[in-house]
C-alpha cells in the first residue's frame, strides 16, 4: 500500500494514496454491518446490564445513555478514517501516518497487547451460560469457553470472507434475541424499580460508564479489515451508522428491562436471570445457546482484526518478520491468526488457572481499549480535512477519550507499560543503529 512509504510529517500525499485505493474488496454492507454489530453489541449483552445494574441501579440507563452518545463522534470518526486509509495495521496505521513510528507501535501494542485482555472475558461468558442453562459442572466453563476459542481462530484461518458470511447470520440472531428478551420484559417490568434512582450516587454512573465502553469498543477493530470492504468510502460510514443505531437501542433497551424485571438475586449469568423470570422454562436453555451463537459471533469479528494487526506490525518492524505474511489486501495472515489464537489461549488458561476477576480483566480491556482510542482521535485531527464533518467528530472525540481515560483510573497501569515497552523497543533499535553506523 502506497501510505506505508510517505512519511508521518506529511499527511497529505497519503491521505491522496489512501482516498485512490481501487475497491478491490469483496465485502459488502449487510456483512460490514454484521461485523460492526457483532464487534460492538457482542457478549456484551450477556454481561454488562447485570454489572451496570448493581453498579449505578437505574441511573446505569444514565449510564448507558452517555456512552451511547459518546459512541457516535468516536465511531464517525473511525469511519473516516478507515474509508481514507484502509489498511490492515486500523489504528496503528493512523498514527503511524500523524504521529510517528513510535506512537503506531504503542497503539498497536495496546491493542494486541491489551484489548487481548478481553479473550478470557467472552470465554468465560460463554462457559458459563451453557454450564448454567444445563445445570453442569462449573469445572466445565474453562473446557467450553476455550473450545469455542479454538474454533473461531480456526474458523479465521479460512480468511474474512468465509467468516464474514458466517457472521451475517450470526448478528441476524443476535438482534432478534434482544427484541426477544425485551418484549417478553415488558409485561413484568415494574416501574417502581426507579425509585431511587441513584442509589450509590453519581459516582455509581461513572463505573457503569466505564464498564461500557467495554459494550461500545469495536469502531476500532473492523479497522483493520476495513481494505477487505467493497467501495470503503461509501461502505464503512453506511454500515457504522447502521451498527450504532442497532446497538444503542439494543444495549439502551436491555438496560431498562434488566433494571425494571424484578430479579431477586443476580448471579454470574444476569440474562439467564432475567429470561427466568421473563421466559420461564425455555428461556434460560435459549438463551445458553444464543451465548454459543454470540461468543462466536464477536470473536469473529475480532479474530480477523487481530490477525490483521499482527501481521502489519510484522510487516512495519514491530513485530518479528515471519507474522508478515498475509498483510497485503485480499490476502489470508494465517500466521498471524495462529500466533493471537495461542495468546488469547495462553491469556485465557491464565485468568481460569488463577480465578481472576472478570470486572478486572474488562476494566483492563476498555482502559486499553481508551488508549487506543486517544491517539486514534488525535490522529484522525491531524488527518482529516480540517473543518470537515469527521475532522470535528475527532476533535469532539478527543476531548471525550481524555475524559475515559481519566475515568479509566489504576487500570491504565498495564496500558502505560505496554507503552513503556513500545518507547524501550524505540531505544534499543536507536542504539543498535547507531553502532551499526
Amino acid at each position: 500500500m502506497t501510505t506505508t512509504s510517505q512519511p508521518a510529517a506529511t499527511p497529505s500525499p497519503a491521505a491522496d494514496a489512501g482516498a485512490s485505493l481501487p475497491p478491490h474488496g469483496r465485502i459488502g454492507l449487510p456483512t460490514a454491518s454484521a461485523l460492526y454489530i457483532a464487534a460492538v453489541l457482542g457478549t456484551g449483552i450477556l454481561v454488562l446490564p447485570g454489572l451496570a445494574a448493581d453498579a449505578a441501579g437505574p441511573g446505569s440507563i444514565l449510564g448507558v445513555a452517555a456512552v451511547l452518545l459518546l459512541s457516535i463522534p468516536l465511531a464517525g470518526t473511525f469511519a473516516a478514517l478507515a474509508a481514507r486509509f484502509p489498511d490492515a495495521g486500523g489504528v496503528a496505521t493512523f498514527v503511524r501516518l500523524a504521529l510517528g513510528e513510535t506512537a503506531a507501535r504503542a497503539t498497536g501494542y495496546w491493542f494486541l497487547f491489551g484489548v487481548a485482555f478481553g479473550a478470557p472475558v467472552v470465554a468465560v461468558l460463554g462457559g458459563g451460560y451453557i454450564v448454567a442453562a444445563l445445570g453442569a459442572d462449573e469445572a466445565l466453563v474453562p473446557v467450553i469457553g476455550l473450545g469455542l476459542m479454538i474454533f473461531t481462530y480456526g474458523l479465521g484461518l479460512f480468511g474474512v470472507r468465509i467468516s464474514g458470511a458466517v457472521q451475517l447470520g450470526l448478528s441476524a440472531l443476535l438482534v432478534v434475541v434482544v427484541v426477544v428478551v425485551v418484549a417478553s420484559a415488558i409485561p413484568v417490568a415494574d416501574p417502581a424499580r426507579l425509585d431511587p434512582f441513584l442509589p450509590h450516587g453519581w459516582a455509581g454512573v461513572g463505573l457503569t460508564i466505564s464498564l461500557f465502553v467495554w459494550a461500545f469498543a469495536g469502531w476500532e477493530a473492523v479497522t483493520h479489515i476495513a481494505a477487505e470492504f467493497r467501495n470503503p468510502r461509501r461502505t464503512i460510514p453506511l454500515a457504522t451508522a447502521i451498527a450504532v443505531a442497532v446497538v444503542g437501542v439494543a444495549y439502551l433497551a436491555l438496560q431498562a428491562a434488566t433494571v425494571l424485571v424484578p430479579v431477586d438475586v443476580r448471579s454470574t449469568v444476569p440474562l439467564i436471570d432475567l429470561v427466568a423470570v421473563t421466559l420461564p422454562g425455555v428461556g434460560p436453555l435459549v438463551i445458553a445457546t444464543i451465548a454459543v451463537i454470540i461468543v462466536i459471533g464477536v470473536m469473529n469479528a475480532y479474530v480477523p482484526a487481530f490477525g490483521n494487526l499482527a501481521a502489519s506490525l510484522g510487516r512495519d518492524g514491530h513485530l518479528p518478520k515471519w507474522l508478515a505474511r498475509g498483510a497485503e489486501a485480499g490476502a489470508v495472515p494465517r500466521r498471524a491468526v495462529l500466533a493471537t489464537g495461542l495468546q488469547a489461549i495462553l491469556y485465557s488458561i491464565v485468568f481460569f488457572a488463577f480465578h481472576l476477576d472478570l470486572q478486572v480483566f474488562i476494566l483492563i480491556n476498555t482502559s486499553s481499549m481508551v488508549a487506543v482510542y486517544a491517539l486514534g482521535m488525535i490522529s484522525a485531527v491531524k488527518l482529516l480535512d480540517r473543518f470537515s464533518v469527521g475532522w470535528w467528530m475527532a476533535v469532539i472525540s478527543v476531548v471525550l477519550a481524555a475524559g475515559l481515560l481519566v475515568l479509566a483510573g489504576p487500570y491504565l497501569l498495564v496500558a502505560l507499560a505496554i507503552a513503556v515497552v513500545a518507547v524501550a523497543v524505540t531505544v534499543v533499535r536507536r542504539i543498535r543503529a547507531r553502532s551499526a553506523a
